[in-house]
């Protein structure tokens, strides 16, 4: 069993809510097992004794900012001062042992409230550990949390190709910072656990200082992060965006050249330096329209920010009752796209079995596979020829390995998906085909053994010969739903590099958070799935300031062929996520909308955004 210590303040929690938690085994494959809160431990109970790291949520707002830097008394300031003492004297024992100087790492060692003074909110965010093994005794949770972040940045720093940024770099400052205040979170874990340690029974042996420490280290961790995320962005932007990153690439084929780039050579490439394939064209940047509302507001905000649209195309929207269509709504702004605007067209997901999905009559057949198998075969057929003229690509099925509303079994997931993508291939051979996949982290797999994990299901239908041209990613965040708990930046472009290793382009065909907090979070029904939020609570500015940094970082990845936002305007009754479009119910653009602009702006003029390489969306 794994066991991890909470604090709240010097003293073990006696309440701590355990939100969107689940055990994430080797390759960030969740794991099976239950975990439950009880006398300050976080325990989780494994169906296996392989190591496996913890995932949940972590409060890193205002209110835990304060909690760093309690106020103290004269004999508190002294104690402090004691225990700074004993961190240097640890220091300067460990220096003398190994001969090294220990003069940078003295310097680096601050106060509490003056480390904890240049320290931001960064909002309620689901972190994970490292894989950890079994033992009896607890693991401290910041300590871990901490360690797992250290980690991730040193690997992203390489795999980035940012390892030669200078030691006096403000990225690299923080980085230093994190990892110093980590050493001394495990020097005060040690004099917690020793002879005259300050820890006690109660705290299982572990110091509150070390505690507080390790919390401010993954603090820093987390800032240092999400900064090199969008530094990787800023730099890679442009090249991107001009082809540079793919006429390098070229370059460093067995007998590769500039002039084959000339000569019509333009497919995707793999390099061995970099994750994922290298495509030859920049990306693109669109936005999903519901077809429900059809207004002159939005025809203009679709203009200015998009290069193409997406029309999501619901069968409960599509086929409402069973054999009657409705393609009215559809067929308009499909017209528009494509005479008036002259925008491509992305269809799909066409078979989407989530429930806001699905028309209230096909669960009648829920049980029974072969009329089901039927139904979605005509009903794919009936829209790929109805449509092929006008669709450039089809995002042909959407999270059937979440298989959370209709129960299918592995073979009967594989099998529907063959089947859709069939259809296209014979109908509208000319038409890209991508498999949408949902829940990118999959939380889902925890509880949902039936299921597969998103990138285990992708890899099983290239070795079951179902070739697609692409894989989609849903990544929508701030909702109180299961698998859309809000992570940071850096964690959000690790899994971008995770759904690389596919070697497929990768279109984001979903992607977004609320403009306000959701008004689910306060019901007691979806208390536990409070979803969290970045850096502030959700409001149109902040909004704004994670499309632009989420956005750019996406955009700047060379296997990332195109990003879509995932909805045009807001609906009273939206089919997605309560205020997550760019235009307001009350018709007036967001202020999302202008940082939609200024990103194409910067595409065509292949150069970063305003505003990302100063980290101006993180102040």
């Amino acid at each position: 069993m794994l066991s991890f210590l909470v604090f709240d303040g010097d003293l073990p929690a006696s309440r701590f809510e355990v939100r969107h938690a689940h055990l994430v085994g080797p390759d960030n494959v969740s794991v099976a097992g239950e975990i439950r809160f009880e006398d300050g431990l976080i325990k989780c109970v494994k169906t296996n004794p392989e190591a496996a790291g913890l995932s949940l949520q972590i409060e890193l707002d205002r209110e835990a900012l304060h909690k760093l830097a309690p106020a103290r008394s004269g004999d508190e300031d002294l104690d402090e001062k004691a225990f700074r003492e004993k961190v240097r004297a640890e220091r300067a024992r460990r220096a003398l042992a190994s001969g090294a100087r220990d003069d940078q790492d003295g310097a680096a060692s601050e106060t509490t409230a003056a480390l904890t003074d240049r320290l931001k909110p960064l909002g309620v965010l689901t972190l994970q550990t490292c894989l950890l093994p079994e033992r009896e005794e607890p693991y401290l949770l910041s300590l871990e949390l901490a360690r797992h972040r250290l980690m991730l940045f040193l690997y992203k720093l390489e795999d980035w190709q940012l390892f030669d940024l200078p030691r006096d770099h403000p990225v690299m400052q923080l980085f230093e910072q994190a990892r110093l205040t980590f050493t001394d979170a495990l020097v005060a874990q040690r004099h917690g656990l020793g002879e005259g340690a300050q820890g006690s029974p109660e705290t299982m042996g572990f110091s509150p200082d070390a505690h507080r420490l390790a919390l401010r280290s993954l603090w820093l961790a987390i800032e240092a992060g999400e900064r090199l995320a969008l530094l990787g962005a800023a730099e890679e932007f442009g090249p991107r965006m001009s082809g540079e990153i793919h006429r390098r690439a070229l370059e460093d084929q067995p007998g590769g050249s500039a002039e084959r780039t000339l000569r019509g050579n333009a497919a995707a490439l793999l390099s061995p330096n970099r994750v994922g394939v290298i495509l030859p064209v920049r990306p693109a940047l669109g936005c999903a329209i519901s077809p429900s509302a059809f207004f002159e507001t939005a025809q203009e905000v679709a203009l200015q920010c998009c290069e193409f649209v997406s029309m999501p195309m619901r069968w409960s929207e599509m086929e409402p009752t069973e054999g009657k269509y409705s393609f009215q709504s559809t067929d308009q702004w499909i017209e528009w796209a494509v005479r008036k605007a002259k925008l491509p067209v992305v269809a799909g997901p066409v078979i989407d079995l989530r429930p806001a999905s699905v028309p209230d009559w096909l669960y009648i057949w829920e049980n029974d596979y072969e009329t089901l198998r039927e139904l979605i075969y005509e009903h794919v057929k009936n829209i790929v020829t109805r449509y092929r003229r006008t669709i450039a690509r089809w995002t042909i099925v959407s999270g059937l390995h979440a298989n959370s509303n209709f129960q299918l079994s592995f073979e009967q997931m594989m099998d529907l998906t063959r089947i859709c993508v069939m259809v296209v291939r014979k109908l509208h051979p000319a038409g890209k085909v991508q498999v949408e996949l949902t829940q990118p982290w999959g939380e889902y797999y925890t509880s949902n053994r039936r299921s597969l994990p998103p990138l285990l299901y992708a890899e099983m239908l290239t070795q079951a010969g179902i070739m697609v041209d692409s894989f989609a990613v849903r990544v929508q965040m701030g909702q109180p739903e299961q698998g859309q708990s809000v992570r940071d930046l850096m964690e959000f472009s690790a899994m971008l590099d995770r759904c690389a290793n596919l070697d497929k382009p990768i279109a984001i065909t979903a992607v977004g958070v609320p403009s306000g907090t959701p008004e689910a979070v306060a019901h007691p029904e979806f208390a536990d799935c409070n979803p969290g939020f970045w850096r502030k609570p959700w409001s149109e500015q902040v909004q704004a300031d994670w499309a632009a940094a989420a956005l750019s970082i996406a955009l700047a990845k060379p296997f990332v062929q195109s990003v879509c936002w995932q909805e045009l305007y807001d609906l009273p009754q939206p089919a997605e996520m309560p205020r997550g479009g760019l235009i307001s119910v009350s018709g007036h653009p967001k202020p999302i909308v202008n940082r939609l602009v200024e990103i194409r702006k910067a595409m065509d003029e292949a150069r970063a955004p305003a505003g990302l390489a100063d980290f101006e969306f993180i102040k």
